[in-house]
């Protein structure tokens, strides 16, 4: 069996768009990837075509062989950035394929289930209110009431994502921006109760000393962990932080750390609680599944950072069923209404968990008449990140 045609589609989503991928071979299998990131995704969107056109002639059942020559091939370009989604999309549709062709689910090939119900952790669902304490406790309440067991919200400053544009260029916080991210949280925690995960993102948007300061005061609430307080670029300065920080407070850092190299000093150095990679930017589910072991050795959990498309979340969730340190899975509370319909069997939630379906490979194919329905947003426009 070879593969004959690669095709990507930009596809809009909520926050940004959806890079998809269909793999085609000369005996009629076919398997699906996502390959999402952003700002950029027209970027993504040209590796994904170019990375594909370089795996036309090969055997899809070579799923690592692949994996390894496109890693090792495309190096020069840098390890991570564009390169590896397409890298990481491409994956996800082999295993795809592979699990298609064998009548399997992709968590047999990955070793088995331990589950194939997958708790799962809300972000994205404070989109109906203004930054305040009182519309956050009122959606925070409707999380609860879905049957979620944790949920994460940005309590600072971080309206926009983008360097500049509505928060200090020093990455400092004013005292009013400060108390408004307590009372925010507080809020969020009294309306929730102490029984359910509360995990707080910085988006790696502080200062060190602001960074530690609203730890320290935010760990009397209880929080399940304070995401990202600094960049991807230095484990000794993650080190740093987490040598001043409260010690109630978990560190959880991954949705920019790439591949089993880019997590192997963050281990080492035993500065992180959870690691969560991202499936479409980490290297795919293979590699997902090789960075779990590796914490696993050092007795940390993985919670995949999952704001993507349907095929990221299942794709996380096939990963999440096959290792033992498994914590949450990140899930887009309110999302497109098309999410569901850009595949051919909805994503099943139950009481704030993802129920894998057990049909083989990912369990879904592409509609590509919805994809084409809802073509990429290409230029800029308020609260889209193209």
């Amino acid at each position: 069996m070879k593969i004959t045609d690669v095709k990507v589609w930009l596809v809009e989503g909520v926050k940004y768009n959806w890079t998809m991928i269909k793999i085609y071979t000369d005996e009629g299998h076919t398997g699906v990837g996502e390959a999402t990131n952003w700002p950029g995704s027209p970027i993504v969107e040209a590796a994904a075509r170019h990375v594909g056109e370089r795996i036309i002639g090969l055997d899809p059942m070579k799923t690592d062989f692949i994996w390894t020559k496109l890693y090792r091939d495309l190096n020069w370009v840098g390890p991570y950035g564009a390169s590896l989604c397409a890298i990481s999309g491409i994956d996800m549709a082999l295993l795809d394929l592979k699990g298609k062709v064998l009548g399997v689910p992709c968590y047999e090939l990955l070793g088995g289930a331990f589950r194939t119900e997958i708790p799962l952790y809300a972000n994205y669902w404070f989109t109906g209110g203004g930054h305040n304490a009182e519309d956050y406790a009122a959606q925070a309440l409707k999380v609860k009431e879905a049957g979620f067991g944790g949920l994460k919200f940005d309590p600072f400053a971080h309206t926009n994502y983008l360097y500049g544009e509505d928060l200090s260029s020093n990455l400092s916080l004013t005292p009013e921006l400060q108390q408004r991210a307590y009372d925010v949280t507080k809020a969020v925690r009294e309306a929730v109760g102490y029984e359910m995960d509360m995990m707080i993102e910085t988006h790696a948007m502080l200062n060190f000393k602001t960074a530690i300061t609203m730890a320290d005061r935010l760990a009397e609430l209880d929080i399940t962990w304070y995401e990202e307080p600094v960049g991807p670029e230095s484990a000794e300065t993650l080190k740093a932080i987490r040598e001043r920080l409260n010690p109630k407070v978990s560190i959880c850092v991954g949705e920019r750390h790439y591949t089993r190299y880019g997590i192997r000093p963050i281990l080492e150095k035993q500065l992180v609680d959870i690691i969560m990679p991202d499936i479409t930017r980490c290297g795919g589910p293979s590699e997902m599944k090789r960075m779990a072991t590796m914490a696993e050795a050092y007795n940390v959990q993985l919670a995949p950072h999952n704001p993507n498309g349907p095929l990221s979340t299942l794709a996380s969730a096939h990963v999440c069923a096959s290792v033992p340190n498994f914590f949450r899975q990140e899930f887009m509370f309110n999302d497109v209404p098309w999410r569901d319909e850009v595949i051919d069997h909805p994503i099943e939630v139950r009481q704030g968990q993802l129920v894998l379906s057990g049909r083989p490979g990912l369990g879904v194919d592409l509609v590509e008449e919805v994809m084409k329905a809802h073509p990429g947003v290409r230029e800029a426009r308020p609260g889209f990140y193209v």
